[in-house]
This record gives C-alpha cells, sequence and structure tokens, in this order.
C-alpha cells in the first residue's frame, strides 16, 4: 500500500491531464498506465467528447466519450469512457501517436479439431477394439466439433402444438 500512494502521487486522473489541453483533449489519444505495464500490444481511447463538471474545483470531474481501440481494433461507435477516476491516465504526446497506433497482429491459430484420447479412455477404447478383432491403422482421436442432432426449427415445432391453458384443477 505505502508504495501505491506513492504512485498515486505522480499519476494522475483522466481529467486532471484533459484540464490542461485545449478543447479538453478532443482527438487526443489515452491510454493508462496498468494497460502499458500488462500488455504487450496498444490499447488506448481517442476522445471524442467531453462533458465537464465546472463546479468541480480544478476542473477533474466529469464525463467522457471515446472511441476505444485494442490489438489495432478500433470500436464502431463512441462509448462512455470508465475509470476515469483512477490515478493511472497517460496522455501519449502527439509526436508518438502514430508510432503508438503501428500494431501488426499475430495471425490466429486455426481451432483444434480433433485431440487425443485421455490415456485411461485410450485404453479401454484400443482394448475393445482388439476383442473386436478391429486393426487399429492410427490413433483415435476425439471428434471436437458438435454435431448437429437436431434441425434448426425443431424446437420451435415443439413449443407450437401445446396450448398456454394450463393443467385443470
Amino acid at each position: 500500500p505505502v508504495l501505491a500512494w506513492e504512485d498515486v502521487r505522480r499519476e494522475s486522473r483522466l481529467f486532471s491531464l484533459l484540464s490542461g489541453l485545449r478543447h479538453f483533449g478532443i482527438g487526443r489519444m489515452v491510454t493508462r498506465k496498468s494497460w502499458l505495464e500488462s500488455r504487450d500490444y496498444p490499447c488506448y481511447w481517442t476522445i471524442t467528447r467531453v462533458k465537464v463538471d465546472y463546479t468541480a474545483e480544478n476542473l477533474d470531474h466529469g464525463k467522457a466519450w471515446g472511441l476505444l481501440t485494442c490489438k489495432g481494433k478500433t470500436e464502431a461507435e463512441p462509448r462512455e469512457m470508465d475509470k476515469v477516476m483512477y490515478h493511472d491516465w497517460r496522455l501519449v504526446p502527439k509526436y508518438h501517436e502514430e508510432t503508438f497506433k503501428v500494431f501488426t497482429p499475430k495471425p490466429e491459430p486455426e481451432p483444434v479439431r480433433f485431440v487425443p484420447y485421455p490415456p485411461l479412455l485410450r485404453a479401454v477404447l484400443l482394448a475393445q477394439w482388439h476383442k473386436e478383432g478391429r486393426l487399429v491403422e492410427q490413433e483415435p482421436m476425439i471428434d471436437l466439433q458438435r454435431p448437429k442432432f437436431f434441425p434448426p426449427d425443431y424446437f420451435k415445432k415443439q413449443g407450437e402444438g401445446r396450448t398456454n391453458e394450463g393443467t385443470p384443477v
């Protein structure tokens, strides 16, 4: 806790940063210290709208809206920024914005479709196949793709025949 208080003294809230900027930082990029430390990809807000509480001392209260960008993907609609009162907000300098935006995503691996059976289940399966006289040509694998047993409108048709009257007493 003592070390955390030292950090709080050096860091600032979002509106403490924005109050010193022209137009309260609309169009500027802000990020959080916790995001910088925990993630190896850029994650930041681009401020689109600010509503400042002018009655607050030092203009350090209000609401802000923006576009969240994480892993190079920007949200389509601006939304209200959360955790604006946390003490770990950082303003991305203008000269650093372009390099901060650069992100080349790693290609997502294809989902695994087949996995080997657990050892005990594999042994039981191989023993059963040996008992039946089947030849084992390849390792038994579990298919992870869920088979579809019901047509898409099956459950809708099940509910159509019922009446909503209830049980007679």
